[in-house]
């Protein structure tokens, strides 16, 4: 059974629940996790209609308005959800997430003071909130000192969370390294998070990615067989085993597959790789199998999607340039 087939059953295979379907919350929750945040707004707007101060309801519709890029809304449903719950850590983050939407779009130094003061927030309702003191160290690194970046700040926000829990805090430290292009402690710290097993899929992915980036075929494929023992369904797998392949020069009509299949089934999110990037790296192996057209093909793809996709413009530009001087010889 290969990589697409084992997810799909997977898939088919995955438990339901009936009585779960009967709470709006969780059927916007399963229709975000598809990527259908339209009918999840659709969902969650008729509920709060009936039940106009269920917090959970206002928290899964700034979740999707965050996705879709619309960060008024994001920002107005993340503060009812606060405003019902105020004493939720898990919503205080994720409005600190929408102001940082907001701060990123409109440049703005207030939103971004904002993001701050809720991240702050969030980890002062609950010390043990390990994503909220990660996204405090994220801030504190990534922010201009003007609004409240600070390197000491990050690095104790680290410090507390390895004491929290030891694979979020090589993650964190790898994170840290990375920001400071540190690469071989982030290195270090990856393989030390992976070393510790964990039963999560998170941690895997962290790697995934890193070495992605790195162009690290045979770590990445190793992290990407340590979690599939973990998430054998996680369709993110789909995409990485396509690219360790594609690094490593390897069975790349397998790896073709794999990436149809996590462009079939996987939903537009932000945790997610992007489907212009599935697309990119099918126009890399379509070159390397010297199918020039479906190459060309797959790398506009990646630019309708993504349309400042610089990777794939290049790519663009160099099959063209290409072209042009095989037609000269010729």
């Amino acid at each position: 059974m290969n990589w697409a087939t084992a997810f799909l059953v997977s898939a088919l295979l995955a438990p339901g629940s009936t009585q779960s379907a009967r709470d709006p919350a969780v059927i916007a929750q399963e229709q975000f996790d598809r990527g259908d945040y339209t009918a999840a707004v659709d969902t969650v707007s008729a509920a709060l209609a009936r039940n106009p101060h269920d917090a959970r309801l206002f928290h899964w519709r700034s979740r999707c308005h965050l996705e879709m890029k619309d960060y008024t809304k994001a920002i107005a449903d993340a503060e009812r959800a606060v405003a019902e719950q105020p004493d939720s850590s898990e919503y205080r983050r994720w409005m600190g997430r929408a102001y940082g939407g907001g701060a990123e779009q409109a440049r703005s130094f207030t939103l971004a003071r904002k993001v701050k003061a809720a991240f702050e927030e969030a980890v002062k309702l609950d010390g043990s909130n390990v994503d909220a003191r990660r996204d405090l160290a994220e801030f504190y690194l990534e922010a201009p000192w003007i609004v409240g970046g600070d390197r000491g700040k990050a690095l104790k926000e680290v410090d507390a969370i390895v004491r929290l829990d030891p694979v979020a805090g090589h993650l964190a430290h790898a994170m840290s390294s990375r920001h400071e292009k540190r690469l071989a402690e982030a290195d270090a710290d990856y393989q030390r998070a992976l070393d510790l097993r964990p039963a999560r899929i998170g941690p895997y992915l962290e790697a995934a990615d890193f070495y992605e980036e790195r162009g690290d075929a045979a770590k990445l494929a190793t992290a990407v067989e340590q979690g599939r023992r973990v998430a054998p369904g996680d369709v993110r797998l789909l995409y990485y085993k396509g690219v360790a392949l594609v690094l490593a020069s390897q069975n790349l009509v397998e790896a073709d597959g794999l990436f149809r299949a996590y462009l079939t089934n996987a939903p537009r999110r932000s945790d997610f790789p992007s489907h212009a990037a599935a697309q990119d790296w099918r126009g890399r192996l379509h070159e390397r199998l010297g199918n020039i057209d479906a190459a060309a093909e797959a790398y506009r793809a990646a630019l309708a999607l993504d349309p400042g996709r610089k990777t794939s413009r290049d790519a663009l530009s160099r099959l063209g340039a290409a072209g042009r001087r095989d037609h000269d010889r010729s």
